[in-house]
């Protein structure tokens, strides 16, 4: 997805949501929105940014201004992720987690993501040990 979307915003909203971990940077997330495959859905405030390649979906990250937490933005731009991803003819999600963000693990095992897969010290964190990433899988209904 490319277009009007402000990746300086979005980056902004990374580096709130993220304040403990390395955020992504606006060329970081302007290179994202440029490659094919990309989508977007949220805004500034709350968004999922991912990708879709063949028949499989990634949820690169879902961030939500800590500002705008538990008001049901990042369910509904998951939801919104789900469905685009569906229309480009994604038959299953994956993503990735730290086993300790128990707020997103909440959100997703809640929407009918399911852990497939953990990946031991994945999170290196500067000032605390590194952390497992849990690696979720939800399948798709037909579009």
């Amino acid at each position: 997805m490319t277009g009007r979307t402000d990746a300086g915003a979005l980056a902004a909203t990374h580096a709130a949501a993220f304040g403990d971990d390395r955020p992504w940077s606006q060329a970081e997330i302007a290179a994202l929105l440029d490659q094919a495959g990309t989508v977007l859905t949220g805004d500034a405030g709350c968004f999922v940014l991912g990708r879709v390649t063949l028949d499989e979906a990634e949820i690169l990250t879902l961030a939500t201004h800590p500002d705008l937490r538990r008001r049901g933005h990042a369910r509904s731009a998951l939801r919104r992720f789900e469905a685009a991803a569906t229309r480009l003819g994604a038959r299953k999600i994956f993503l990735e987690v730290a086993e300790d963000n128990a707020a997103a693990l909440a959100l997703y095992l809640g929407a009918g993501y399911s852990e497939i897969g953990r990946r031991a010290g994945y999170y290196r964190r500067a000032d605390r040990p590194a952390v497992a990433a849990l690696v979720l899988e939800k399948p798709l209904p037909p579009a």
